[in-house]
């Protein structure tokens, strides 16, 4: 039985620690490095739900995108909702590891997976990374399709590939849609770049008033599709590439993912 090290060695070997933001935190937040893992369970959010049904299923590992910690603690209260998440899961004995934008940087990430469920070729970096890559690694995705397709048909493949419960968009539909940037979550800081590289359009989430504004005045199509939905796809991939290394190594490790929902939705009218 593999150790919680050996697992973080695997992830280091997919998405490596030195890909993530100094501003961002990574890698083994909860837990104990030497701790046996038989069951590993991998979520886009780290919620107290989440825990339970770790906990319930007798999870050692507990995998999310983004991280239980993310800014510094001063003080580690059980009556607030991180102080719940980690007690509960140091009680079970639940490790809990974070591959936020390290996971967002490699090709075959985040964005990189959103990219390719939209059909997108020739894919590259939006924002190389400074870190050395032996691949090419960055944030955000562009690609092209090999043919130009509408508008409204871009807008079908979103709502087929994603699903989304809602999906909006600001400034100038184009006649055609050949080149596209692509950044799974919060991008819309981004948006400028995207104008600079002259893409048809720029999806991405939680899009802010101004940048919508900007991308009006810019020619920019910019979509919102939602941080949950442009971001959870990437999860069963990672479930699949990790299930493949476990078992290359012999190991007898169940790896699997957790059904989580949209924390937003749309309000709907009382008739």
């Amino acid at each position: 039985m593999p150790t919680v090290q050996e697992f973080l060695e695997i992830l280091q070997h997919i998405t490596p620690e030195h890909l993530a933001e100094d501003w961002d935190n990574v890698g083994l937040l909860v837990g104990d490095s030497r701790q046996p893992v038989e069951r590993v369970l991998l979520a886009l959010d780290p919620t107290c739900q989440l825990i339970e049904e770790a906990a319930r299923g007798r999870y050692d590992l507990v995998l999310t995108h983004h991280p239980v910690i993310f800014r510094p603690l001063k003080t580690l209260r059980t009556d607030t909702v991180t102080g719940r998440i980690l007690a509960e899961a140091l009680r079970n004995n639940i490790c809990l590891i974070a591959c936020h934008t390290n996971f967002d940087s490699v090709p075959e990430g985040v964005s990189g997976h959103l990219a390719s469920v939209l059909g997108l070729r020739r894919l590259g970096p939006m924002l190389p990374s400074k870190s050395g890559c032996p691949e090419t690694c960055g944030l955000g995705q562009i690609g092209e399709y090999a043919a130009p397709i509408t508008a409204e048909a871009f807008v079908a493949r979103i709502y087929r590939a994603l699903d989304p419960p809602w999906l909006l968009e600001a400034g100038p539909r184009p006649r055609q849609v050949v080149k596209v940037a692509v950044c799974g979550g919060s991008c819309s800081d981004f948006a400028e770049i995207a104008g600079r590289l002259n893409v048809d359009a720029f999806l991405t989430a939680e899009v802010k008033h101004s940048v919508a504004r900007w991308a009006e005045d810019a020619g920019l199509w910019l979509l919102d599709g939602g941080h949950f939905s442009t971001e959870s796809l990437a999860m069963q991939p990672l479930c699949e590439r990790l299930r493949r290394e476990v078992q290359q190594r012999g190991w007898a490790v169940t790896i699997e993912v957790a059904r989580q929902e949209p924390p937003l939705r749309l309000a709907k009218r009382s008739s």
